[in-house]
């Protein structure tokens, strides 16, 4: 069974780590990643702009300590090239790791009164086109999306805006997704997305 490692404790990320169990793994928060055949990049509050090489325009909810040591574990399942999967702000994570940047402010994506927005996504030839077809609708709350894409990332997704939905890179098997796949509901199968990325643990 795969070990799927989440930085931080398993009070705030529980959906998460329902998800990862119903698709056949297991979680390990905090602590050391040493074992584990996964990574696993949760939803949260926004990066620090200089780590992309802007001032604060429109970043809040800043979370100094965990972007030091996400950054540092992308670094090192990447060189392992061990599967990462990033989710929400999962996905600017990775980008941002990989050079990119992103768009501090974006508007009409975040939830509403505390309701995820509901929109439809095309997505381009890709794993993840392979999940859920050419075209299918998503969850939506965030205020941030990747703007300039990574070293190597493609988008395979997008919203009718043009904002990017999901992402993959080239030659890693490193996949971010902007939506929320633990909790979209009757929406879309999000234990599909789980059990592809597991599998990639296997092969």
């Amino acid at each position: 069974m795969t070990t799927v490692y989440i930085w931080g404790g398993p009070e705030r990320y529980k959906n998460y780590r329902r998800a990862v169990e119903a698709a056949g793994g297991r979680v390990r928060f905090g602590g050391s990643a040493a074992g584990c055949g996964a990574l696993l990049l949760p939803g949260g509050g926004d990066m620090e702009p200089w780590r992309y090489g802007q001032a604060n325009t429109g970043s809040r909810g800043l979370e100094p300590a965990r972007d030091r040591a996400e950054l540092l574990l992308l670094e090192r399942f990447t060189a392992a090239k061990k599967p990462v999967l990033g989710i929400c702000r999962g996905l600017q994570t990775i980008n941002v790791f990989f050079g990119g940047t992103l768009v501090q402010d974006l508007p009409g994506h975040s939830a509403v009164g505390g309701i995820d927005r509901l929109h439809s996504v095309r997505t381009a030839p890709s794993p993840l086109r392979e999940l859920y077809g050419e075209r299918c609708v998503v969850n939506s709350a965030h205020h941030q999306a990747a703007d300039r894409l990574g070293s190597g990332l493609r988008a395979v997704q997008w919203a009718p805006d043009g904002t990017v939905e999901a992402l993959c890179h080239q030659s890693l098997p490193v996949w971010g997704v902007q939506w929320h796949p633990e909790r979209i509901g009757d929406v879309l199968d999000g234990g599909r997305l789980f059990r592809a990325f597991l599998s990639l643990c296997r092969t």
